[in-house]
Formats: structure tokens, sequence, C-alpha cells
């Protein structure tokens, strides 16, 4: 049924077992390590609910650019930065939420830590608890700053043991010697001709079209 279709492109039903296996794990251990550090207020969660969504970017998908560590840690903690500020700053509750969610967007992405569950921390700050709101900038460091470097340092070991990259690193493949071969230059163009943004790095796109050529060349041979 085309419903069970796998929605990303290269999806192996095995990849999922090991994404749901290794996100109950290190969701489990970070939550374990934190409370060992005893750094987060009493009155503050051991994990934020975030976490579940960078989990599932980390596992599912760990070649993404929105995956990577510095997304990850570096998104999350600047949009917490972001939701305390405009909480501090504007009283109105819906403005302030609309408000820190757009912020954190436009810091992440001069950042280069393009992160989605980096909105939600935004707004985790501007709607959450007495706590949340009494913590201020020390939220943004523990629990959030200190679950995503948890989460990412348990992510590379279990990565590592599952045979995947991470951090992804692009690998190079030989090409024919009859194959055109394309440039970093000519996927540039080819993006800046296009409308929308894709999960997808320029590199890892590159060695796609590149083996995408030379499976074409190997059909043409055999007809």
């Amino acid at each position: 049924m085309r419903f069970f279709n796998p929605l990303l492109a290269g999806a192996r039903f095995a990849d999922r077992l090991v994404a749901c296996l290794g996100a109950t794990i290190c969701i489990a251990l970070t939550m374990f390590v934190c409370a060992q550090l005893e750094l987060t207020a009493a009155d503050l969660p051991l994990i934020v609910a975030p976490m579940g969504a960078s989990a599932v970017l980390i596992f599912a998908v760990p070649a993404s650019p929105l995956a990577q560590p510095w997304p990850v840690v570096g998104g999350n903690t600047i949009s917490a930065l972001v939701g305390v500020v405009v909480f501090q700053h504007v009283a109105d509750p819906m403005i302030a939420a609309g408000l820190a969610v757009g912020l954190a967007i436009l810091l992440m992405s001069l950042c280069r830590c393009l992160h989605p569950p980096g909105g939600a921390a935004a707004l985790t700050v501007v709607i959450g608890s007495h706590g949340v709101h009494a913590a201020g900038y020390a939220f943004a460091f523990a629990p959030v700053a200190l679950n995503s470097i948890a989460l990412v340092a348990l992510a590379m070991f279990f990565h590592r043991m599952s045979g995947h990259s991470y951090p992804h690193v692009p690998v190079p493949l030989p090409m024919p010697p009859e194959a055109v071969g394309l440039h970093l230059e000519d996927i540039d163009n080819a993006l800046a001709e296009l409308p929308d943004s894709f999960d997808i790095s320029r590199e890892d796109l590159d060695v796609l079209l590149s083996k995408a050529e030379a499976h074409a060349l190997a059909r043409r041979r055999k007809r």
C-alpha cells in the first residue's frame, strides 16, 4: 500500500528499527546522566520535551544537516536563550510565543545551527512553568544545553556501534571514466534555480547524483 511506502529516500525498515532502539536507549541514558550531575534545580525537569524531537532527527535521519552535533547543541541552547530574552521583554504571551520561535529560526540560521526542535525550546521558555521562568538564562544551560550535549555524545557512540556515520561525513564514490561528473558549483547553480530548500547537504547531493549517473551509464552499457 502506498501509505506504507518509505517517506524518506533510501529508508529501510531495519534502519528504522535501529533508530527506535537508539532513541530508546539514549533518551533514557540522557536522563540518567543528567540526574547524576545534579545541575538542574529541583523544580526543573531532568530532560526537556524538545529532546524527543532532537532524538527523531539524530537517530532516524543522522545524515541530515539539521541533525548534526552543532545544530543540536547550538540550536537548542541558542533558541532557549532567545526564549528567555523574549519572555522577559514581551508581556503579551501570544506575541511572545510567536516572536520567540521566529527569532529562534533567525538566530539559528545566522549561527549555522538550524534545528527544528530549537523552536520548541524557545516556546517552552515562553509558556513554561514558574520554575522555568524563575531559572531565567540558567534554563538554557541546565537542562537544555546539558541534555543536548549528553544526547549528542551518546548518539556518537551508538551510531559508531551500529555502523552509521555520525557526525555525518559524505563518502566520495569512484566514478566510471566515461562519466561526466558533477561539481559542487553545478549543485549550487541548480539549487539557486529552485524555490525550495532541501534537507540534504550539498556534498551528499553530489555523491547521490554522481552515483545515479554511474548506474545510468551501467544500464546503457547493458542495452
